[in-house]
Order: structure tokens, then sequence, then C-alpha cells
């Protein structure tokens, strides 16, 4: 009887997703398309909202693997077979057979460019929320030009409730990760002005609206509701905002050196006809039922976790895929033993027969 899992994404999901299927004692193979295991968590600093090393939750999740078999710089492209007998073909031309399958393959980064007034590809201090964060790993937040800037403009929302890239839906992570990058480009540059550009805060998580509040009381971080109609640039390389203070309904003018955009979650659906998934309203796959299916997508023995469903902090990511893993392990227990019981009923009628 085949116990083996096939993880397909080595982020935090599938991370946590193969050490607990380790745990319970299946063979686990984990299909990576990076280099490294550690998805989007590579690219961190630190995270939200205790500011643990990203590097550090990447090693944790590493240390639980076990035995855990890992194929790096491959894809799956081809899933045949049904549960618990699915055949899943490698990028490298590899077989491997496995009981059950767990698609975490997390999501992508809304493309800035797709925001033109925004200015990001066009003018040089204009970044996304991914290269801020380089820059925080580095230590060294600075213009194009190499100087410090005196005044940072952060945008939220940038390619998330937005029905004119028809990404209607919410990234839930991006306003706590621009009050954490805000605190920590303040910790790094103490004279630097940040000014957050918002439509709502929304900060739900447990710590979120102490941290919240902490960017402001103790480190100054001023917040202004109302989005960016358009972003120019002057002659010294700063970049003059225009926007309403939706508050005061008045118009604003704001000159900063460096523009962040705070980029959202967009679905990575690569995997969807591949594995015969379906895709939600919002191009995430979907689950077989939101409230009580979660973990379990339309087609029997494929399991869904972590940001494949949609945005989730790390956090939830991990714990979802713990949740997918215990999920699996009672799927390929109950098909074990409805095999064993047929094989053993057979054995009996054979034997019937044998006395007759």
């Amino acid at each position: 009887m085949n116990k083996q899992v096939v993880v397909i994404g080595g982020g935090p999901a599938g991370l946590a997703a193969a050490g607990k299927l380790q745990d319970f004692g299946y063979d686990v193979v984990l299909i990576e398309k990076q280099a490294e295991v550690g998805g989007h968590l590579n690219k961190w600093y630190k995270v939200f909202p205790d500011f643990t090393d990203a590097s550090e939750i990447t090693a944790n999740l590493k240390a639980g693997l076990g035995q855990t078999r890992i194929l790096n710089n491959a894809t799956v492209t081809r899933i045949e077979g049904s549960a618990p007998n699915f055949k899943v073909t490698v990028s490298t031309g590899e077989e491997i057979e496995a009981a059950a399958i767990l698609v975490s393959t997390g999501y992508k980064h809304f493309d800035a460019t797709l925001k033109e007034e925004y200015g990001y590809g066009i003018y040089d201090n204009c970044i996304n929320s991914v290269e801020l964060d380089a820059m925080l790993k580095a230590k060294s937040v600075k213009t194009r030009d190499g100087k410090l800037p005196k005044k940072v403009g952060m945008i939220h929302c940038v390619g998330s409730r937005d029905e004119k890239v028809n990404n209607n839906y919410c990234s839930r992570v991006c306003c706590t990760n621009a009050i954490k990058v805000a605190i920590e480009v303040k910790e790094l540059i103490p004279d630097c002005e940040i000014y957050c550009l918002y439509m709502d805060i929304r900060v739900f998580g447990r710590g979120y609206e102490e941290l919240y509040r902490t960017s402001q009381q103790d480190f100054g971080v001023q917040f202004l509701r109302g989005r960016l109609s358009e972003a120019g640039e002057k002659n010294d390389g700063s970049l003059l905002l225009r926007l309403e203070d939706t508050l005061t309904a008045k118009p604003m003018r704001l000159t900063v050196d460096l523009l962040v955009l705070m980029v959202g979650m967009e679905g990575n659906s690569e995997l969807a006809e591949v594995a015969g998934l379906t895709l939600g309203c919002d191009r995430f796959y979907a689950t077989a039922h939101l409230q009580y299916s979660n973990n379990h997508s339309a087609r029997s023995g494929i399991f869904l976790a972590g940001a494949a469903t949609g945005p989730k902090a790390i956090m939830e990511s991990i714990t979802d895929g713990r949740s997918a893993a215990a999920e699996i392990a009672s799927f390929v227990a109950s098909n074990q033993a409805n095999l064993a019981s047929n094989l053993n009923g057979q054995s009996v009628t054979k034997m019937t027969a044998s006395l007759k």
C-alpha cells in the first residue's frame, strides 16, 4: 500500500506540511521550482508582527523535514490516475507514485507596471515593497543616486481592491507589512519622514493593531487616507505625488525622495490544467467548501494549502500547511483501511469457495 505523498511548492505551507507528514510516518517528495526551498520567505528581512527574522522561520521549517526528498529546479508537467494511485511526472522526466498530492504553490506579486500613473519602471525612485525589503535586509535604504531619503511615501493596496486591474479582493497583509517596514526604515534612518497613503487600514491579527499604534506613537509614521492619483518626477529625481485627502476632501501635493508601492498578491494558477483544479472568482484555487473542506480541492486526493487558495500571512500559511497534512493523513489512512478490508473480504470469499 502506497504511503508516499507529493507536495508541490516549498514555501512556508509546503515545508510545514512536509514536516508534519513526516511526523505522521509518510514518505514525502517535495517538488520546488526554485533552486532553494523557502518561497517568498527567502526574500524577506523580518516579518510582522514580532519582527522575527525570515531566515529563522525558514531554518525552523527545514529542520523538521526529516527524510523528505526534495527535488529543486523542478516542475510538475503531468498528473495521471486517481487517489490513492496518482502518477506525477516531473520536468526532469521522473515519474513519482503518490497516494495523495498537496498543492502549495503560493502566490505571485502584482506587477506594478500595470499602474502606470504611479511611475513604477518609469521613475528611478519608485520601487515596490519587495525591493524595499531587499534594501532593509542589506541595511541600506537609499535613493538611486545613493542618498539617504528624507521623505518616503508608501502606497497601500497597489493591485488590490482595484477594479481597474480586476483584483477586487483585499490582499490582507499589505497594511501590516507597510506598518512593519515603515518602523524598520525609521529605525535605520531616524530623521526620515514616512507617509502611508491608504484606503482603509486593515490590521486584523493578534498584535497588529498594537503595531499600528506603535508606528504612530513611537516612530511618528504619518497616515493619510487617500488614493494616489498620479506621481511625477521632478528635476532632482524626487517625486511629486498628487492625491486627495478623503478625510478632509481636499487635494494634496506631497514630495518624497522615495516612493514604495505595497504590491498585493495574485493567484499562482500554473497547475490548474495539469492538476485539474478550478479557480475561484479571485483566480486563486477554489476549495471543495469554504467552511469545512478548506484544504480539499474538488478532485479527490489533491489537497490545497497556504496562499494557493488566497492571500495569507506567513503564520497562517504554516498553520494551513499543517492542517492540510492532517487532512491528507486521515485521507490516506482511510483509503488504506478500505483497501485492507476489501483484500480481507476477497480472501474470505476465496477460502469459502475453495472449501465448497
